[in-house]
């Protein structure tokens, strides 16, 4: 457990869980498909709620949504639909949960045309994390990386949710300037 006397983005003071979210994982370099997979598709089902509510119901996401396996999900039949709307441990939103399976689907066609997840993301910034001093590039990749994503078959990837996306998998270092966490 880090100190009291540690200096962190304001947000990560706000609750211990998202204290641990921000100093073991936001913003960490992330190249894994199965963890960006999981990571859109969650700040995806945050459209309209909170960071810590989605946080707080990820491993009931995990568990609902086969680990975040792409080629599972993209198997979902109305059935499986239909048990996901009567989860109590996830957000039951129809859109929503759509949204992954046809993401999963997007995910597959873009693995097989890119050789993986990471490779189509990453390529919207040149393989190279953005800092701060380059925000305002990274509004725009936000907005072209959403443009693609939407015409390669994603669902639930506005330019908010991409610049999120972007924040939380490191593809951007966006802690403040004062954060332990800015340097690293």
């Amino acid at each position: 457990m880090l100190s009291s006397n540690v200096i962190r983005c304001p947000w990560a003071e706000t609750n211990e869980q998202l204290r641990k979210y921000h100093d073991e994982e936001w913003g960490v370099p992330v190249h894994d498909d199965q963890r960006l997979f999981e990571m859109l598709n969650l700040e995806g089902a945050q459209a309209g709620l909170s960071w810590l509510t989605i946080l707080s119901k990820r491993s009931n996401y995990r568990a609902a949504f086969d680990n975040f396996d792409p080629t599972k999900i993209a198997r979902y039949d109305q059935t499986k639909r239909e048990a996901l709307l009567q989860d109590a441990g996830i957000v039951r939103n129809r859109l929503k949960i759509n949204a992954f399976i046809e993401n999963a689907k997007a995910t597959l066609a873009v693995q097989n045309k890119y050789g993986s997840l990471d490779a189509y993301l990453w390529s919207y910034i040149g393989s190279q994390s953005l800092t701060q001093a380059t925000q305002e590039q990274a509004v725009i990749v936000s907005k072209q990386m959403s443009k693609g994503l939407q015409k390669d078959g994603f669902r639930f990837v506005g330019p908010t949710t991409c610049y999120s996306f972007m924040q939380a998998v490191g593809m951007m270092n966006d802690h403040a300037p004062e954060c332990f966490r800015f340097a690293s």
